[in-house]
């Protein structure tokens, strides 16, 4: 069993402060990815033109999509390379509906922000770019609230870049690339790098979460009021369990009836689930912090119930270091009981049949779409978690694997593949980024 380093630190009897055992977790995690991408460059991975664009549908069909994509229950509807786009690689990607109903994509690279339109038969047009505001790196987030698109980066300095996806109903002709002092909405610069951005639309709050560990916030929730994009305001910071990896943030509805209609943020902190009560800025509290079996670094997790009774959550590290019930290095996702906001249960969990690192999920109507690295996109049938909060009765009903380098040998644990996936479009379709290739336009057509 693996051994993390801050606590090989403690027991030599070194002082490990709260900030620097998060800093040491994150610094790793990091470090183990950018070498597995720094191995994929030396093997020509990641040249300009080994993918290339498509603009058609292709239907999965026997197990297979364009002769070379396992899937099932999914069609590809187009795909844009990350090279034609004016960057190297990819990782986040979130969307926007604009009131006429068109639908809009912020995909992350490295190099800044790509924006495609999803058009009416699902297929890609790229629009343009926003370069990132100070340097390049493989690490950025982006989320939309209002029309504005917040970015920000793991690279030195970048701050908060707010865009206005407005912009994008106007462009026509060849891909446009924004400036990134006249375009932008506004920039913030009270932080300098950041990990993850999440937003509450009721409250107009942005909070960005993995800032810079050596400034003030130590890695914690970042609060910004954005009633104005064009002037953030400082709300303050949360920062009583050090360093957040990321979060939902909601107007509580649940049945812990003390927090109805309060702000409730459900942090992913390395090592545990964090719920805080942030309505009011000034003063935030925690409600409660819990861990589970086989916790090895508390990545991301979602609501999956309306009622919001039931919380999904996945950890990075689990698999990689065949932790608890992950020994067999398939990609498990952790289930919890949260009607009792100060003591959640950790009920049971579901395993994919696929051997993957998860990353991001997103729970719809029942679904939970997952990007899990290796594997390609997962989506899984969650409905019957309030029956049998075990997860026996979860099902796999459909994917879409868009690392077929692994097939052969059945999954592999690595951090190559899908980063995340945005499942919010009316429409019905998914867009789906990957690490070394490029923007996925994916619809699902299995059961409801």
């Amino acid at each position: 069993m693996k051994v993390s380093l801050w606590l090989l630190l403690a027991a030599a009897g070194t002082a490990v402060s709260l900030e620097a055992r998060f800093s040491v977790k994150m610094d790793h995690l990091m470090a183990l990815k950018t070498a597995s991408w720094n191995k994929l460059r030396k093997t020509g991975g990641l040249r300009p033109g080994k993918h290339h664009h498509r603009h058609k549908v292709d239907r999965c069909i026997g197990g297979k999509a364009a002769g070379e994509y396992a899937c099932e229950n999914v069609d590809l509807h187009s795909f844009i390379p990350h090279s034609e786009m004016g960057a190297e690689t990819g990782n986040d990607v979130w969307g926007w509906t604009a009131p006429n109903g068109r639908e809009f994509g912020a995909v992350g690279q490295n190099t800044g922000t790509a924006f495609v339109e999803v058009l009416r038969n699902g297929d890609l047009k790229y629009l343009g770019r926003l370069n990132t505001q100070t340097e390049a790196s493989e690490w950025r987030d982006v989320k939309v609230l209002d029309g504005y698109v917040y970015i920000g980066s793991e690279a030195p300095g970048h701050g908060l870049q707010i865009f206005d996806m407005r912009k994008l109903l106007k462009v026509r002709g060849k891909p446009k690339t924004f400036d990134i002092e006249m375009d932008v909405e506004s920039w913030f610069s009270g932080f300098g790098s950041s990990h993850n951005v999440v937003v509450h639309e009721e409250s107009k709050t942005v909070y960005v979460v993995g800032t810079s560990r050596e400034e003030t916030c130590q890695g914690g929730l970042y609060m910004l009021d954005v009633t104005d994009p064009k002037n953030p305001i400082d709300s303050g910071c949360v920062n009583q369990d050090g360093y957040v990896h990321d979060a939902q943030c909601v107007t509580y509805k649940g049945p812990d009836k003390k927090y109805t209609d309060r702000i409730i943020c459900f942090n992913y902190n390395e090592d545990a689930l964090t719920i805080v009560d942030v309505t009011d800025k000034s003063a935030p509290v925690q409600i409660s912090k819990t861990t589970y079996f086989g916790s090895a670094y508390t990545h991301q997790g979602w609501i999956a119930t309306e009622d919001m009774s039931y919380l999904l959550l996945d950890d990075e590290f689990d698999e990689l270091n065949q932790t608890g019930n992950a020994t067999n290095q398939h990609t498990t996702t952790y289930i919890f009981n949260i009607a009792d906001l100060a003591n959640p249960q950790h009920t049971g969990l579901y395993q994919s049949p696929a051997r993957s690192i998860d990353h991001n999920q997103y729970v719809v109507d029942g679904l939970s779409y997952q990007a899990n690295y290796c594997s390609g996109l997962r989506i899984v049938d969650v409905s019957s978690i309030k029956r049998d909060p075990t997860g026996a009765g979860f099902k796999q009903v459909g994917f879409f694997d868009v690392h077929p380098e692994d097939d052969e040998v059945g999954g592999v644990v690595d951090f190559l593949g899908s980063w995340s996936v945005y499942p919010f479009f009316p429409s019905g379709y998914l867009l789906l980024n990957s690490i070394e290739r490029g923007i996925y336009s994916l619809k699902y057509t299995g059961p409801e």
